[in-house]
């Protein structure tokens, strides 16, 4: 009688065990999970930090670029419009006045 008590509380105990067992193995693996999750969002809230810095980084030096290229463009078409034309002109002098008359072609 006390062998047979003994054995079904010893059998009790190993289920016990068993069952705590189990249940720390899941609440690691929940802490695991929440861990990784955590880190997961963690890295990619930096990665999308990174990427809006080099957009805006990009956006500035192209910005300038454009600024640059506009002041480029200004001071050439301003260049090629004072040196395109051919002048064509003809002048007398009478007396005492100087008379000119200049024709500009722009070709």
């Amino acid at each position: 009688m006390v062998r047979r008590t003994l054995l079904h509380t010893a059998l009790r105990a190993w289920v016990i065990q068993c069952w705590w067992r189990s249940m720390q193995a899941k609440m690691l693996e929940q802490r695991r999970r929440l861990a990784l999750r955590l880190y997961t969002c963690q890295e990619w809230a930096v990665v999308k930090v990174q990427a809006q810095v080099r957009m805006w980084q990009a956006r500035r030096r192209f910005l300038q670029a454009r600024q640059a290229a506009c002041i480029i463009q200004s001071y050439w078409r301003w260049h090629t419009s004072q040196t395109r034309g051919l002048i064509r002109g003809r002048y007398e002098v009478k007396a005492s006045r100087l008379e000119l008359d200049i024709e500009i072609l722009v070709t």
